[in-house]
């Protein structure tokens, strides 16, 4: 059976209404590839979360069955729950960085690229980039649930990497990264004379941006969106925060690497799950950014990359608690009860 890869090649004049023209006709294809990474795990199995409490939680790695892109990343049993299938190359190089592979895996692959599995029972199934997780460095891929269930850990995956090197002509202020043409086209981005209007779920201050800080680039990894103020996380209503939701983070400046910078804004997507860790939550990778004056958001309950993709339904924006929150709420209830039990009693 013939095999057709969904790479998009943009010639100049056929662009949508409102989509904003690229530098297409420069960019490169070029094949990236890695294995279907195992989960890792520290000596000690235990996360100290922001509230002091040891707890033993799956985290990145291996592929998730049952959370993907469009399903809700906060209040999970989990901590940094990467969704989908996490990739990674572990080659050697015989020059360079004993990590080239690797970091060159990460570089090159961009949300929206088109992923193959190259062997075993899944064989020429399709998937999508939808994320790079740093610190561990995976890139993460979303595949039909009828594949998730049938890939095996150090299956090859194969992307076809397109869109490093993105500019937009008009907006030469704007810095892309990460970011397939292919999801530009289908975004519901509108060009107008003097700035972009970015549909996004939620708007963000770059105040609760925390893991992540301190990197020279965003052209890897990502970083962390804080749920712990509870204040703060009911009015952004950042508990509905959901695995691809595209978000607008202001005075955020992620041209070279991620900061605080007044009259700038990041506009991204979420890639990994919360986390009871203090600095830590739902991952956000750049896509675009620039000064602010350039960039409209627009509020779009549907400004999810399995929608826009149409990859699957997404689960509706609910709220939910952080695990944190939800344990503190349980044990509060408890207690209202007098059914909390002395720390000292002897049974």
């Amino acid at each position: 059976m013939k095999q057709t890869l969904d790479i998009p090649r943009t010639p100049a004049g056929s662009r949508q209404a409102g989509v904003p023209r690229m530098n297409t006709p420069d960019l490169i294809i070029i094949t990236v590839a890695g294995k279907v990474a195992h989960p890792t795990s520290r000596r000690a199995p235990y996360r100290i979360g922001q509230d002091g409490v040891p707890r033993v939680l799956p985290g990145t790695g291996g592929v998730v069955i049952n959370h993907r892109v469009g399903d809700r990343c906060v209040g999970l049993a989990a901590d940094h729950l990467e969704p989908g299938v996490s990739v990674r190359n572990d080659q050697r190089p015989v020059k360079g960085d004993k990590d080239g592979p690797n970091l060159a895996l990460n570089t090159y692959a961009c949300v929206g690229n088109t992923a193959l599995v190259l062997e075993g029972p899944c064989r020429g199934s399709k998937g999508v980039v939808t994320g790079k997780h740093g610190g561990v460095n995976h890139v993460l891929v979303d595949f039909p649930s009828t594949v998730l269930k049938k890939l095996r850990i150090g299956d090859n995956v194969q992307i076809y990497a397109h869109g490093i090197g993105l500019r937009f002509p008009d907006y030469p202020a704007l810095s892309i990264y990460n970011c397939a043409p292919r999801l530009i086209q289908r975004w519901g981005l509108q060009a107008r004379r003097s700035h972009l209007q970015v549909p996004v779920t939620h708007l963000l201050p770059a105040a609760i941006m925390g893991s992540g800080l301190g990197r020279d680039n965003a052209a890897r990894g990502d970083y962390d969106i804080q749920l712990f103020d509870p204040d703060v996380r009911r009015q952004l209503k950042l508990d509905t925060l959901r695995f691809g939701d595209l978000v607008a983070i202001l005075h955020a400046d992620t041209r070279f690497g991620r900061a605080y910078h007044k009259g700038f804004m990041t506009i991204g997507i979420v890639v990994h799950g919360d986390s009871t860790v203090s600095g830590h939550g739902p991952g956000v990778v750049t896509l675009i950014t620039g000064k602010a004056r350039y960039l409209e958001p627009v509020r779009d309950n549907d400004a999810n990359l399995a929608a826009i993709l149409k990859l699957r339904t997404p689960r509706p924006a609910a709220p939910h608690a952080p695990l944190v929150a939800k344990e503190q709420r349980q044990t509060l209830r408890r207690a209202a009860r007098g059914g909390h039990p002395s720390l000292f009693k002897v049974e």
